[in-house]
């Protein structure tokens, strides 16, 4: 049995709250996978989408601050400002939800590596 790319995908964007593989192809479901095995830059490249709603993602401040969290743990040099500046036009409660959406990514990309 080999590994299916369309059902962990369709996990990750589960996991990540996105609508199935069917529904979100290109730029994203790429990152996405990408994002799964560590890639930073795939990380920045999702906050800068939900950002901006380009690349087939709606425009989510949550989503985007919670990619840009990612990124900027992981070390890229841009995610930080981007996370602060999306952060400008969020509340506390949204902050705060884009921090859990970060700690489930983590929670869930960890278990799948064990």
């Amino acid at each position: 049995m080999g590994y299916n790319w369309t059902q962990s995908q369709d996990h990750l964007l589960a996991a990540s709250g996105h609508p199935a593989s069917g529904e979100i192809t290109g730029l994203i479901a790429n990152c996405l996978i990408a994002a799964s095995q560590g890639c930073v830059d795939a990380y920045f490249d999702l906050g800068v989408a939900f950002s901006t709603g380009s690349h087939g993602a709606v425009c989510d401040l949550i989503e985007a601050h919670k990619w840009f969290n990612l990124a900027a743990v992981g070390g890229h040099d841009e995610a930080a400002h981007c996370r602060a500046e999306v952060s400008e036009e969020m509340t506390t409660r949204d902050i705060a939800e884009a921090q859990r959406r970060a700690r489930a990514w983590i929670a869930t990309t960890t278990r799948r590596a064990a």
